[in-house]
């Protein structure tokens, strides 16, 4: 029985012919997909290596790459790789990775297939892309210089151009080339013109399946595939059901229950004792070390307790317990700073350090660090993308509180010394995008971008690459490219903390999903239990398996205890039908690969964690990951990619110890 995967070596007899009067080879290949995944690559390479070297012909190396048709991976891996001695490049692929390579050598070397596609159905593997490949098991592209002359010529004329066209654009299609022309032109650049027009002609079996679904869904997906950075998908956003709801103070909670960790890094220590007695902004927990931040009481009243309770992300966690007094008794060191013109950068940060401001989008990182990069920053750049579906809480932030965001960003740029500020709002937030142009539009040294909605364009490196079109090489920091992001939640923490020396002790959260009976957005204290959030809204209204999770659909942390509290970084609380579908077999389909926009391969972390190959994973960048989960939401397998990502991340971080 035939091996089911998507091309196969040519026979020997033909594959002699081929070389017959061709030398000094370049073999590509490509590992194949669709097909059952192992980590080892494909033995095509070597075999036709073998069978070149056997005839006598000269190979000046060879590679054997993942997804060959990926033109963006493709061009990266290939540059400055093919040697100076190369004079003909052999390529084992299906047409799709044959017509990639022809496209990026074709002023240098002719490109030949050594391998026939098979019948297959459904998509390529990495179909997104301007190359289409009919598979129709008789390919012509050796003899057509890699321009295929069926699925780039609408009439699918097979042995020259039919007359019609018109300055080079196709008279069916005037938005296409004619494929004939541009194949004439390409062999006449290779010296080959004249071995074409001694070929014999050539009959298709048109009894072949075609593949005029996948072309058209290929068309309809590829703008959006490669628009602002690589990768990135578009989920349901489903945020009507919590974006017309209107801001409100919720109540402050009878027992405010405050983790010692709501930051990135080292846990707070604690400074209070129980039965100690506390105010509204006092300090409770000091920074433990460098990286770490410290935290205030949120009410006022007594410390009952100083134990380990329910933790968001952590299950549980060492917490400072206070029982309000009702009273929000002020701590006496709330008070206005200087105004910010007489402010100097090292009292900014100060500021900002003894505020315990941390990023509030969820990633947690002390701010104080970030506004004082080790190199010089030239932008600032807000996150106001809010990206994850159903969440609409930094939605309402910029629409409530424009004006403090403004002031907080001015307050970055003074600390920092950068010229710019932008501030970056997803074009499915109109009304938020008119209010900030409208506030900033006597700013010279700040605007507003509109970005097109894409997830997870929020991530800081994706709104770098979307809006300065700068790259954060692997292991560095947007620092590094002369910038620093942060959450629009967190610059409003700023303003707070310099305007009227509020620590951070609250902030804006939604509460929706489809189980949510009566979703909303409220500004909330932190250590408020999660469960009085959602009984607040009628609590969950499902006859089915319901999932509540901390933050968005894709980042977010399944909550198992609804008793724990919001924290600095708890931007929502959603409640969605819990997925049981099964996991299956990784069949190497590659839209993991595709989506990724860290440009990683998640199906090979899947793979190596399964084998515990720790230094595998680290050899494939696993660490640049960060868990957006685009990978997972596009699996067709259904493998729960980046759960075993983090075992490979967490047991890397062991070796370092």
């Amino acid at each position: 029985m035939e091996d089911y995967t998507k091309y196969k070596l040519k026979e020997r007899d033909e594959l002699v012919s081929l070389l017959a009067d061709k030398d000094h080879l370049f073999i590509v290949a490509c590992n194949k997909c669709f097909k059952e995944f192992q980590t080892f690559e494909e033995p095509d390479c070597d075999e036709f290596t073998e069978l070149a070297t056997s005839l006598g012909k000269h190979v000046t190396g060879s590679v054997c790459l993942d997804f060959l048709c990926n033109k963006t991976k493709t061009t990266k891996s290939l540059q400055e790789m093919i040697p100076e001695d190369t004079e003909h490049v052999v390529v084992i692929s299906c047409g799709l990775g044959v017509q990639t390579v022809a496209d990026l050598e074709k002023e240098k070397f002719p490109v030949y297939a050594a391998a026939n596609s098979l019948n297959y159905r459904g998509h390529h593997g990495m179909a997104l892309t301007k190359k289409s490949c009919d598979a129709c098991a008789q390919c012509y592209l050796n003899v057509t210089g890699g321009i295929c002359p069926i699925v780039d010529c609408s009439k699918s004329l097979l042995n020259g151009q039919c007359g019609g066209a018109k300055n080079g654009k196709c008279e069916v299609d005037s938005s296409k080339d004619c494929a004939w022309e541009k194949i004439y032109r390409r062999l006449e650049q290779q010296g080959r013109l004249e071995e074409f027009e001694n070929q014999p002609v050539q009959m298709r079996d048109f009894s072949k399946v075609n593949f005029k679904t996948t072309n058209e869904y290929v068309k309809s997906i590829r703008e959006n595939r490669f628009e602002g950075y690589y990768g990135g998908v578009h989920p349901s956003e489903r945020k009507e059901l919590c974006e017309h709801a209107e801001l409100k103070r919720f109540p402050d909670p009878e027992i405010a229950v405050l983790p010692v960790s709501m930051h990135l890094g080292a846990p707070a220590t604690p400074i209070v004792q129980v039965g100690d007695e506390v105010k509204v902004g006092q300090k409770i927990a000091e920074a433990s070390s460098f990286i770490s931040a410290p935290v205030h009481s949120s009410v006022s009243g007594k410390v009952i307790a100083i134990e380990d309770r329910p933790h968001a992300t952590r299950g549980v966690c060492p917490s400072i317990v206070i029982e309000s007094d009702g009273k929000n008794t002020l701590d006496e060191s709330v008070k206005p700073n200087k105004p910010l013109e007489e402010l100097t950068p090292e009292e900014i940060i100060e500021i900002v350090k003894n505020a315990g401001i941390v990023g509030m989008g969820g990633a947690g990182f002390p701010t104080c660090v970030k506004l004082k990069p080790a190199t010089p920053v030239d932008t600032i750049l807000l996150n106001g993308c809010e990206c994850e579906p159903l969440l609409t809480a930094d939605h309402k932030t910029l629409l409530a509180f424009a004006d403090d965001i403004i002031f907080g960003l001015q307050a970055i740029l003074k600390t920092t010394g950068a010229e710019k500020g932008i501030i970056v709002i997803e074009d499915n937030k109109p009304d938020a995008i008119a209010l900030m142009e409208e506030k900033v539009a006597d700013l010279a040294n700040i605007e507003v971008v509109t970005a097109k909605t894409k997830y997870p364009q929020g991530a800081e490196k994706m709104l770098i690459k979307r809006v300065l079109n700068r790259w954060v090489p692997s292991g560095k920091l947007p620092a590094d490219v002369g910038c620093v992001v942060d959450n629009i939640s967190t610059v409003k923490a700023i303003a707070d903390a310099i305007r009227t020396g509020m620590p951070l002790i609250e902030r804006v959260v939604s509460v929706t999903g489809e189980y949510i009976k009566n979703p909303g957005n409220f500004i909330v204290k932190l250590g408020t239990s999660t469960k009085a959030l959602i009984d607040a809204c009628g609590g969950i209204t499902a006859d089915k398996d319901v999932t509540v999770k901390a933050g968005g659909p894709m980042m977010g942390f399944v909550m198992n205890d609804l008793e724990a509290p919001i924290m600095k970084g708890s931007n929502g609380i959603i409640a969605i039908e819990t997925d049981h579908t099964q996991a299956v077999e990784c069949i190497k389909c590659g839209r993991c690969v595709d989506v990724c926009p860290m440009e990683l391969k998640p199906l090979y972390f899947a793979k190596l964690a399964d084998e515990e190959n720790w230094l595998g994973m680290q050899g494939m960048n696993v660490m640049d990951c960060f868990e957006c989960r685009c990978c997972e939401y596009i699996c067709s397998s259904k493998i729960p990619i980046v759960t075993k990502i983090k075992a490979g991340k967490n047991a890397i971080r062991g070796m370092k110890k």
